[in-house]
């Protein structure tokens, strides 16, 4: 972000020329595509797929997260971000991300592996492929550093994998990715390991999770799988080391994304208020409906320079755990209740499939708990907040 004499402030010209040309794209090419596929649809027929997605690579909207030195632009967070919340703006943007039309970023962790480790993730970035993350467990997520049960039993050149994990988003049409194990009798984060895993090979099964959204998450299951040596993510002990500030940094980018949502959910309620009537008026001449509207935008403006320091922050190398918990909580929160009071406005035609609002409001329901649920991000801003008095 950039500051003026007066004390306003505005996106750098790359990140707003980005967001206008993201924009263009999602009305000019992903929005007609989407309107020929099911209200619950969450990715195109293959062919229109890929031709999305090579016009998207066309114009250097490919993977926003991957570096540049391995096919992607390597936005900076502020860019994600910006990115994250034009992106969403369709029907299934808050899973699938422009219809899938700008790839799937390899998990950022795995640019920190081996060449070899490395194989699955050039491919991502060549083919538009998906890769899954498995962390959270049955015996809990919120706490993955000591929830973590499954286990990686060393055997001479290989590990042998067993457990069970939860959640897993992703997982059904991937091809690979990324699992943490314990590894010996360390019961904390520093008896945590990360492999690279391929789902084709035997040992490794999932099962879909019928849940609220339409994109359904997995368990996958690990029975007697076995890991090579050269596909140890790191080494021994360092896996939750890893993971920490990949977690952190993907926070500010969801929270971007149930905002994007939340504003395009607002366009919709402010197009019906202005051309409906009931009782004589316009529904925008009714003070109920003018102030939903008018909390709906204060709450969104709040949110979105919330997510946007965070990101700045981080792009100054600064710590974002705080920062990014509380962009996190308010961006998720607030969008859930800016798709209500969307709904809201536009009664029964609010919950038909005939519009995405009900789609959304399912889906921003689960925002509130993945990548960790408000009550979790809350005690992070508390404790950091009690911590410093205490030392004062």
């Amino acid at each position: 972000m950039t500051h003026d004499s007066t004390g306003s402030w505005e996106l750098p010209e790359e990140h707003r020329m980005l967001r206008d040309t993201i924009r263009r794209f999602m009305k000019e090419e992903v929005k007609p595509v989407e309107d020929t596929l099911e209200h619950d649809a969450y990715e195109p027929a293959p062919a229109q797929l890929a031709a999305l997605q090579q016009k998207a690579k066309d114009l250097g909207l490919w993977l926003f997260e991957t570096p540049a030195e391995h096919g992607g632009p390597g936005l900076n967070l502020l860019g994600q971000c910006v990115a994250a919340e034009e992106t969403a703006k369709c029907r299934m943007g808050a899973y699938i991300a422009g219809c899938g039309a700008f790839g799937f970023d390899p998990p950022v962790v795995i640019w920190k592996g081996t060449e070899h480790q490395q194989r699955f993730a050039r491919d991502d970035v060549a083919h538009g492929t998906k890769a899954f993350v498995a962390i959270s467990e049955p015996s809990g997520g919120s706490d993955p550093g000591r929830a973590i049960q499954t286990r990686a039993e060393r055997k001479s050149d290989r590990y042998v994998i067993n457990g069970t994990k939860i959640w897993i988003s992703g997982a059904g049409l991937a091809k690979w990715g990324i699992v943490f194990a314990r590894v010996g009798d360390n019961k904390g984060r520093g008896g945590i390991t990360s492999f690279v895993v391929d789902k084709s090979k035997p040992g490794i099964s999932l099962s879909k999770i019928p849940v609220i959204r339409s994109y359904a998450p997995y368990e996958v299951h690990f029975d007697n799988y076995e890991v090579p040596m050269e596909d140890r993510l790191g080494e021994e002990g360092q896996g939750f080391k890893l993971a920490e500030e990949w977690l952190v940094h993907a926070r500010p980018p969801y929270a971007a994304a149930t905002i994007g949502i939340a504003q395009a959910a607002l366009e919709i309620a402010i197009d019906w208020a202005n051309q409906r009537q009931t009782f004589g008026s316009y529904l925008a001449d009714k003070q109920a409906i003018q102030w939903m509207i008018a909390d709906s935008e204060i709450e969104l403006r709040a949110a979105r320079l919330l997510v946007y320091q965070a990101a700045w922050n981080a792009d100054m190398g600064r710590d974002i755990k705080v920062d990014a918990s509380i962009a996190k909580v308010y961006g998720t929160e607030v969008a859930g209740r800016v798709v209500d009071r969307c709904i809201q406005i536009l009664g029964g035609m609010g919950v038909a499939q005939e519009l995405p609002l009900e789609r959304w409001y399912r889906e921003m329901r689960i925002k509130r708990i993945g990548e960790g649920p408000s009550e979790v991000h809350r005690m992070v801003v508390a404790r950091d907040m009690l911590g410093t008095k205490r030392q004062a």
